[in-house]
């Protein structure tokens, strides 16, 4: 009797049975080939006993066919198989959107450097640090551009994208304000919207480029007290809930639930709004200082909450920091606590 040899193997966490006969190797994921109806996944081990039973019995798997090759995908069709499956997973439109800028950057970066059809048996860790490398591109973006493109080749080349090692950017916090009812006031005479997002980025503590621009009534509670969040709606990822000062609450004039609360509409304004009225109100002002930005008001409310409470936890919570050692570049200091809207930067 020929000699064989039966096995469970793991493929990306997936069961399959494997049988060695016939001086070669056979991958089943299921009992097909030997006339039983079961998945390796709902019981492996019975699997595996159906095929040693039918190898006893004289069976034998049908030798593989010469030539028939299974064709080696190239990084492009990678990416983009990658970017369907982000999609089916219900992923955010935002990181989709960024998936297709990714796709878009790596086949200009092929045909560039003349490696049009790069399979993924050629893709190197060299190839992707030059790819992300770019003089014109910051360590920050570098980082970022690398955060999406890693989760799509995740799946067809492991590992190649964490062998990557890019240059840690520079932190710089955004300088605080020393007055600032008196920034707020200048703010308030120049534009209501921009107004009203600096109110909230310091009082709730909420980002405001992305966070606070595609707020709508229904990420409010009834009364208008908290902001509720879900995870891809922030950037840590995780669902939140925000009180809301009663000098934010006493200037919203709500409207309807699906509407953005600055445009009025379902759609928010584009992405670089509130940047824009910034940037218009940064050139006429006489009170900003070098170094303070949108982000400024964040970065006050901060200090302002740990002044009051003493706590780095209930800082974390207010920033919506997936970490305490993120909050740790702000302040330092720990204890545990809840927040609550009395915690909350006043005015």
């Amino acid at each position: 009797m020929s000699s064989f040899n039966v096995t469970i193997g793991q493929d990306k966490n997936q069961p399959f049975i494997n049988v060695y006969c016939l001086d070669g190797r056979y991958r089943f994921w299921n009992g097909k080939a030997i006339g039983v109806d079961l998945k390796c996944i709902d019981n492996p081990s019975l699997l595996k006993a159906a095929f040693e039973l039918k190898l006893r019995e004289g069976w034998k798997p049908q030798p593989k066919t010469k030539g028939a090759k299974e064709q080696v995908l190239t990084v492009m069709q990678a990416l983009e198989q990658g970017a369907e499956n982000k999609a089916a997973q219900g992923c955010s439109a935002r990181f989709i959107k960024d998936t297709r800028r990714v796709i878009t950057l790596w086949r200009r970066y092929e045909a560039e450097h003349s490696i049009r059809n790069l399979s993924l048996d050629e893709l190197k860790p060299a190839h992707i640090r030059a790819f992300l490398v770019r003089p014109n591109w910051s360590p920050k973006t570098q980082r970022t551009v690398k955060s999406t493109l890693g989760p799509l080749l995740s799946d067809f080349k492991p590992g190649v994208i964490e062998r990557v090692k890019l240059k840690k950017p520079s932190s710089s916090l955004h300088k605080p304000f020393d007055d600032i009812k008196s920034i707020l006031d200048d703010i308030a005479n120049y534009n209501g919207h921009l107004h009203l997002c600096c109110l909230i980025t310091y009082g709730c503590l909420l980002r405001p480029h992305r966070e606070i621009r595609e707020l709508r009534w229904s990420d409010f509670s009834d009364d208008y007290r908290f902001i509720h969040l879900s995870g891809h709606r922030n950037k840590s990822g995780r669902n939140r809930i925000v009180p809301v000062p009663a000098y934010v609450k006493d200037l919203l004039v709500p409207g309807e639930p699906g509407d953005n609360i600055f445009s009025g509409k379902e759609k928010p304004y584009n992405q670089e709004y509130f940047k824009t009225l910034w940037s218009r109100f940064k050139a006429q002002s006489q009170t900003l200082e070098g170094g303070q930005t949108l982000y400024s008001f964040r970065h006050s409310g901060a200090i302002d909450i740990f002044k009051r409470t003493g706590s780095l936890t209930k800082l974390q919570k207010a920033m919506g920091h997936s970490s305490i050692n993120v909050s740790m570049t702000y302040l330092r200091g720990l204890e545990v606590a809840e927040l609550v809207e009395a915690d909350m930067p006043s005015l």
